[in-house]
């Protein structure tokens, strides 16, 4: 394809549909996982589910949440999961090699009121 407007402009619309398709796919994986809570929900307590880990029926006592980039490099990414004492204490960053300047790890308690 020419380097003309024309073509730069077909381009990228090429690339925004294929983000969507991406952006949909990645949400159908996701369908069946439970929503964790936002930051506010677990510090005001709000969250009564059970830990995130499968095989794990006691309830949520931390959230854990880690920001980093994407593998693509397209943008931060936050993950985060609802755990039980228990799993909370197995927990440690696992995306180091994608850390940037405003990488997160934290832990907060669900029900605390400041964040550790």
């Amino acid at each position: 394809m020419a380097d003309t407007k024309r073509g730069r402009e077909e381009q990228a619309r090429h690339e925004e549909r294929r983000q969507r398709e991406r952006e949909i796919e990645q949400a159908r994986e996701r369908a069946d996982e439970p929503a964790p809570p936002t930051e506010d929900e677990a510090r005001e307590g709000v969250d009564a589910r059970s830990c995130h880990r499968r095989g794990c029926d006691r309830p949520a006592s931390f959230v854990v949440l880690e920001r980093y980039l994407e593998d693509t490099g397209h943008g931060p990414v936050e993950a985060t999961a609802a755990l039980c004492e228990e799993h909370t204490r197995e927990e440690s960053p696992t995306r180091l090699d994608d850390a940037y300047a405003d990488y997160v790890f934290r832990v907060v308690s669900i029900g605390s009121t400041e964040q550790e």
